[in-house]
C-alpha cells in the first residue's frame, strides 16, 4: 500500500505533461499559463515537504498519511470536474499539498516499521522500483488516458486509489509518533520555511520564462534567500524547532542529501527532455511516447529490485555511485541522438541504461538517508530527501530548459533553417550537462558519504542486526 501510494504521488509530478494540450484546448488555457497546471503541483509538494514530514512526527504518521490522502483524492476530483484555468490550477496546487504530507509519511511509516538492515533494504527496494518507475509510468498513463477516455482522467484515476488507500490504511498500519512529550509546532519555522522553499521552487520554474538575470527572478530569488536565512535563525533560538539541526552532524545524511539534490537535478529533466526529442524530433504522438518509455519502467523496476540485496552485499555507498555512473553514461549517451534518428538506434539503449542508474541510485540515496536517524526523526529525515530530491528536479528543470532554448536558438542564429536539427542541438548540451550533474554526484557522493557507516551498514545487515553506528 505505501509503495503504490508513493507510485500515485510520483506519477502525478508527469502524469498531466502529455494530456497538457488537450487541457489548454478544453479549459481555453494559453501556452504560458498551461505550464503553472504542472508547477502549481510541484510548488507546493516542494513547499510543504518539510512540514509534512514534521507533523507526521508529532502527529501520527498514519493519522498524516490518510489526512493527506483525502486532501489528495478530494484535489484530484474536483481538478477533474475543473471548467476553468484558476479552478483546475488551484485544484493541482491542493494536490501538491496533499503529497506534501503523504511522501515523508508513507517513508517514515517504512522505516520505522522495517528494522535498520536487510529488512528494509528489500522494503527500500520494492518502494525504489515503484516511486522510481513512476515518472516514465505517468506518461505512460498520462498518453493511454488522454487518447481514450479524455484528459479528465488523467486526474480522476487518483480518485479510486485514494479512497481504497483511505479505507484500507486504519487496518494495515499502525500508528506511530515520534514519542516526544512536547508536540508543540513551531509555527514561526514553518511558515518560513514553506514560504522560503515555495518561493524558491517558483522562482527556478518561472525562470526560464522570464529570464535568469530579469528583475523578477533576481527578486524572488532574493526573497528565498531572506525567507530561507531567517528560518536558520529562527530555528537556532527556539527550543523546540522545525528542524533540528543536530541530525545534520550526521555525514552520511548530509551526503545523501546533496547526491539527491543532483540525482533530481539529472534524472527528472530527462524525462522533459526526452519526451520533446520523441514528439519534437521523432514525431511520436502522445500514446507512441508513452509506450516508447516501457523498456525505461521496466529497467528501473529490476535494477531497484537488484539495489536492494547489493546495498546488503555491498553497502549503500558503492551501489549509489555505481548507478550514478550510469546515470553519466546513458545520458552522455543521448547527447548524441541525431535529427534523423530512431528510436532503436537512438532512444532504447541510453533510455535503458539511465534507468538502470536511476534504480541503483534511488534506493541506496533513500537508505543512506535515513541511517543513523532515530526513529523521532524518521519524518524529518523522510522529508528532507525529498526535498532535496525535489529542489533538484525543478532546479535541473529550469537549467536544462534554458540550456536547451539557448542552444537552439544559438543554432537558428547560426543559418540553421531545419528546426529538427536545432532542437537535437539544444537537446545534445541539457542531456551533456545532465551528465555533467550525475557525475557530480557521484564525486561529491564518494567524499561525503561515509564509508564506515556504508561498511557497517552491509555488515549489520548481513548479521541481521539493526543497531548501526551513527557518525
Amino acid at each position: 500500500m505505501l509503495a503504490m501510494t508513493q507510485f500515485v504521488v510520483v506519477i502525478d509530478a508527469s502524469i498531466v505533461n502529455v494530456a497538457l494540450p488537450s487541457v489548454g484546448s478544453a479549459l481555453a488555457i494559453s501556452q504560458d499559463n498551461l505550464s503553472w497546471v504542472v508547477n502549481a503541483y510541484t510548488l507546493t509538494f516542494g513547499g510543504f515537504l518539510l512540514l509534512g514530514g514534521r507533523l507526521a512526527d508529532l502527529l501520527g504518521r498514519r493519522r498524516m498519511f490518510i489526512i493527506g490522502m483525502v486532501v489528495f483524492t478530494l484535489a484530484s476530483l474536483a481538478g477533474g470536474f475543473a471548467q476553468n484555468e484558476a479552478w483546475l490550477i488551484t485544484a493541482r496546487a491542493v494536490q501538491g499539498l496533499g503529497a506534501a504530507v503523504i511522501s515523508p509519511a508513507a517513508l517514515s511509516i517504512v522505516t520505522t516499521t522495517f528494522s535498520e538492515g536487510q529488512e528494509r533494504n528489500r522494503a527500500l527496494g520494492i518502494w525504489g522500483a515503484v516511486a522510481g518507475a513512476g515518472g516514465a509510468a505517468g506518461v505512460l498513463l498520462g498518453g493511454v488516458l488522454t487518447e481514450y477516455l479524455g484528459w479528465e482522467w488523467v486526474l480522476f484515476v487518483n480518485v479510486p486509489i485514494g479512497a481504497l488507500i483511505v479505507w484500507q490504511a486504519p487496518r494495515l498500519l499502525k500508528e506511530s509518533t515520534s514519542g516526544e512529550a512536547h508536540r508543540a509546532l513551531d509555527i514561526p519555522g514553518a511558515v518560513t520555511v514553506s514560504a522560503g522553499l515555495a518561493l524558491l521552487v517558483y522562482t527556478l520554474v518561472d525562470a526560464s520564462a522570464v529570464g535568469w538575470t530579469s528583475t523578477a527572478t533576481l527578486l524572488r530569488g532574493l526573497g528565498a534567500v531572506i525567507l530561507l536565512a531567517l528560518f536558520v535563525a529562527i530555528e537556532q533560538r527556539t527550543r523546540r524547532p522545525l528542524v533540528p539541526f543536530s541530525i545534520f552532524r550526521l555525514g552520511t545524511l548530509r551526503g545523501a542529501n546533496v547526491a539527491g539534490l543532483l540525482v533530481g537535478m539529472s534524472l527528472i529533466s530527462m524525462f522533459f527532455l526526452v519526451t520533446l526529442y520523441l514528439q519534437q524530433v521523432l514525431g511520436f504522438s502522445a500514446l507512441q511516447a508513452g509506450f516508447a518509455y516501457l523498456p525505461l519502467a521496466i529497467s528501473i523496476i529490476v535494477a531497484a529490485g537488484l539495489a536492494s540485496p547489493l546495498v546488503t552485499r555491498w553497502g549503500f555507498k558503492p551501489v549509489l555511485i555505481g548507478g550514478l555512473a550510469f546515470v553519466a553514461v546513458g545520458l552522455a549517451w543521448f547527447s548524441q541522438a541525431g535529427a534523423d534518428g530512431s528510436y532503436a538506434g537512438d532512444v532504447l539503449g541510453p533510455s535503458m541504461l539511465a534507468g538502470a542508474g536511476l534504480g541503483l541510485t534511488f534506493v541506496p540515496v533513500t537508505i543512506a538517508a535515513v541511517t543513523g536517524t532515530t526513529p523521532a526523526e524518521a519524518g524529518l529525515a523522510s522529508g528532507l530527501i525529498n526535498t532535496s530530491q525535489q529542489i533538484g528536479g525543478a532546479l535541473g528543470l529550469a537549467i536544462l530548459a534554458s540550456v536547451a532554448n539557448s542552444s537552439t536558438r544559438d543554432a537558428f542564429d547560426s543559418g540553421i533553417r531545419d528546426a529538427k536539427v536545432a532542437l537535437t542541438a539544444g537537446f545534445h548540451d541539457a542531456f551533456l550537462v545532465g551528465a555533467a550533474f550525475a557525475v557530480a554526484a557521484a564525486v561529491l557522493a564518494f567524499f561525503m558519504i561515509s564509508s564506515r557507516d556504508s561498511r557497517h551498514h552491509a555488515e549489520a545487515a548481513q548479521r541481521g542486526d539493526v543497531d548501526l553506528p551513527a557518525v
